[in-house]
């Protein structure tokens, strides 16, 4: 699921597989069950590993199942709506 504001404009919203981790931390070519929202317009960068960006885009983030994964990112959209109405 991805998502942009304009047409035309690169995705700004995502929800993703999360990657899993080795034994040592590292990230793993293979993926979890878990997803995570990826917003760049929050300030996130999808290049970034989840250990490696700030707490609050950490619960962000997630990681989520699929289910709640999909109503996280319908909700983050709807607030992003939201605060542009406002502008």
């Amino acid at each position: 699921m991805t998502t942009s504001t304009a047409p035309g404009q690169v995705w700004t919203l995502t929800l993703r597989r999360q990657k899993a981790r080795t034994g040592d931390g590292l990230p793993a070519e293979s993926y979890t069950d878990a997803f995570e929202i990826i917003c760049c317009d929050c300030g996130d960068d999808p290049r970034r590993d989840y250990h490696d960006v700030p707490t609050r885009l950490q619960r962000l983030r997630g990681p989520y199942l699929i289910d709640t994964g999909i109503k996280q990112y319908e909700s983050h959209i709807s607030w992003h709506e939201a605060e542009a109405r406002a502008r």
